[in-house]
């Protein structure tokens, strides 16, 4: 009977820990407008390295640090990768994964339904799908800030990007998020 009881009693310490971890997880990203961040980003296996700003809702704009100088910027609608070798693409944000990781309402109400898992001791993640894109969220276990995510990119390549020196709500440049013309 002792055994029973120190089971369920350690089931429902768990649970609550798992429940509060969630909960702060939800309130720090409700109280976000604004991150800045530096990002390391690993796309089978070539690292990149630069800087974002995320404004939620599907704004972002990135600058590389890599040779060709690449921007990757969203107004909210279109999504532009340009690169100073005259590269220029542009797609809809709503076909991307990148969409949903930009919209902290889509990522709190999964968050509600997911379970979590702890990684690393370090690493709280949570998975979910939406139209055909598997999307992994990862938030540091202390402070609850979003230090990374996994998804397929639209060309099917893995995408995984890890956040550091995150700044949250920040003053930004009103136009941050124009999208560049092509050349």
């Amino acid at each position: 009977m002792k055994k029973l009881i120190f089971i369920i009693f350690t089931l429902l310490i768990t649970n609550k820990a798992l429940s509060s971890s969630k909960e702060s997880i939800i309130d720090n990203l409700m109280s976000i407008e604004n991150v800045s961040f530096d990002f390391e980003q690993n796309i089978n296996g070539k690292i990149e390295k630069g800087k974002c700003v995320i404004k939620y809702p599907h704004k972002i704009n990135c600058k590389y640090s890599n040779l060709n100088k690449k921007v990757l910027i969203s107004n909210g609608k279109s999504l532009v990768i340009k690169n100073s070798n005259g590269g220029y693409y542009l797609y809809p944000i709503d076909k991307t994964a990148l969409n949903y990781i930009l919209d902290k309402n889509f990522i709190i109400s999964e968050i509600k339904k997911a379970d979590e898992k702890i990684m690393e001791n370090k690493f709280i993640n949570y998975t979910f799908s939406k139209n055909d894109n598997e999307i992994n969220v990862f938030f540091d276990n202390k402070n609850f800030d979003l230090v990374g995510w996994k998804t397929l990119d639209i060309y099917k390549n893995l995408n995984i990007t890890f956040l550091s020196s995150i700044l949250k709500n920040q003053k930004i440049k009103k136009d941050l998020f124009k999208i560049p013309l092509k050349d």
